[in-house]
């Protein structure tokens, strides 16, 4: 018999503790073919989704998918992720969670999520593997708290932030 991975017990005990304090639950997933998400707001194969009691209807959290309703730009859409392409779960207010490793295979198996309903995302290059890619992004949530908090601190493309959650490492 094969083993079932810890990866959907973690996802769903991260998401109950950040219920349990009132905090706002939300996962990076990487986009591939199989995921089921508004591809409008896919960006760089990847997408955050917020998961809270609130922002989701339906919501069922089982050991292959994620799934649930939700509302994008005032329309419902059925959400649909597989638990393998979960990168990160984490509370919104604090950056406090969990980043998963990511199979390198599949982030260069990974199809093009292009289409007519949204914009064409980019490949990943060899050098934007899943531990490289992890680290960019403890490295830039250690800049942004290093700032003041009233800054409103650049994205990635120089733009202000927009609020968004940050992935932050925990030892």
């Amino acid at each position: 018999m094969q083993e079932i991975s810890t990866k959907p017990y973690l996802l769903r005990a991260l998401y109950e503790w950040c219920t349990d304090n009132g905090f706002t639950p939300h996962i990076a997933v990487r986009v591939d073919n199989g995921t089921r998400v508004p591809r409008q707001f896919v960006r760089n194969d990847e997408i955050v989704l917020n998961i809270s009691f609130e922002a989701t209807s339906q919501l069922q959290m089982g050991n292959e998918w994620i799934e649930f309703s939700a509302r994008f730009s005032g329309k419902s859409h059925k959400i649909e992720v597989q638990v393998t392409n979960v990168l990160a779960i984490y509370a919104r207010e604090n950056g406090q969670g969990m980043a998963f490793p990511v199979d390198p295979a599949a982030i260069g198996a990974a199809p093009d999520v292009s289409g007519e309903d949204g914009p064409r995302s980019s490949e990943l290059g060899p050098d934007e593997s899943g531990s490289e890619r992890i680290e960019q992004r403890e490295t830039a949530a250690s800049a942004r708290e290093a700032r003041d908090d009233d800054e409103s601190p650049p994205d990635d493309d120089g733009s202000k932030s927009s609020g968004r959650g940050h992935l932050k490492v925990v030892k």
